[in-house]
């Protein structure tokens, strides 16, 4: 019998430590395969995006040096 489709495990999401721990005024992350998945805290079950690991990593550098964050004029 031939196998089929296989099932994707649940994300592991997690809260950054800047949060306040239990609130639920802050989104979630969880790493995949192809980058960050993000949702809002308070609709855990809702929709979730995608980032690109290429632009999760610009963001995720951008916010953790933010003293030198270029601020856009658009």
């Amino acid at each position: 019998m031939a196998a089929g489709p296989q099932i994707a495990s649940e994300p592991s999401w997690f809260k950054s430590s800047y949060s306040g721990g239990n609130t639920t005024e802050c989104v979630e992350c969880s790493h995949s395969a192809n980058g960050a998945l993000i949702r809002d805290s308070k609709t855990s079950g809702g929709p979730t995006i995608l980032v690109g690991s290429e632009a999760w990593r610009c963001f995720i550098g951008a916010v953790s040096h933010a003293s030198n964050c270029v601020r856009s004029t658009m």
